[in-house]
């Protein structure tokens, strides 16, 4: 056992079940990454580039210092790695990323629309507002600028316009939480915008204070 393999098997028990559930929006596809911070290092461990969940293996995922520079794994790493990092860079209280190609929440990324929280637990967990980062091509510098000027709202959830969406945790099981509350809530949302109605916003007074909480659990992570 390798200084990696925990995280390396998390990571793996993850991707199968996000994939399996549809959240990388094909079965057969390679769309979707996840990645881990590793603790005390400035390196992370991400998916490896096209490759089918179900083959995904321990020597396959790749170890990448904080240059991008291969530390182990034999496999090209994921296209958006950059991505990846960037979040790593700017958020020290995130510890896992997930871009993920969810059908609901990719509505509202084609639509170029936020998502309010509109639930205790969602606003709790993914902050008031799941915001949209501007398209830019997949793994391009200018998706990882873009991803980078939107992190300071110190939300864990967004959608990337276009093209899928990011959730973010202290660790990889919340934000694998995270990914299912944000496809509940752009689930809920769309289907109350379709009734006609206009759904109702939670309070001024509770978003406040789940800011306040959201806080205090960030600041303990």
């Amino acid at each position: 056992m390798g200084p990696y393999t925990l995280y390396q098997e998390k990571i793996i028990e993850c991707t199968r079940w996000l994939s399996l559930n549809g959240f990388f929006g094909s079965l057969r596809g390679t769309g979707g990454n996840v990645s881990m911070r590793v603790p005390g290092e400035e390196a992370f461990i991400v998916t490896p580039s096209t490759l089918p969940y179900d083959q995904l293996t321990l020597e396959e995922m790749c170890v990448l210092d904080f240059n991008k520079k291969r530390i182990e794994g034999k496999r090209k790493p994921s296209v958006e790695s950059g991505l990846h990092l960037k979040v790593y860079q700017c958020r020290p209280d995130v510890n896992a990323v997930i871009h993920s190609h969810q059908n609901y929440a990719s509505v509202f990324a084609v639509l170029n629309k936020p998502i309010p929280s509109l639930f205790d637990e969602v606003s709790l967990h993914l902050g008031p507002v799941i915001d949209v980062i501007p398209y830019a091509l997949s793994g391009s510098p200018e998706l990882t600028a873009n991803i980078g000027e939107k992190l300071d709202n110190g939300c864990h959830g967004y959608l990337l316009q276009n093209h899928g969406a990011l959730t973010l945790g202290s660790t990889l099981e919340e934000a694998w939480l995270n990914v299912e509350l944000l496809e509940k809530i752009a689930k809920i949302y769309l289907g109350a915008l379709s009734t006609g109605g206009q759904p109702t916003l939670l309070p001024d007074d509770t978003v406040n204070l789940l800011k306040e909480l959201r806080k205090k659990k960030l600041k303990k992570a």
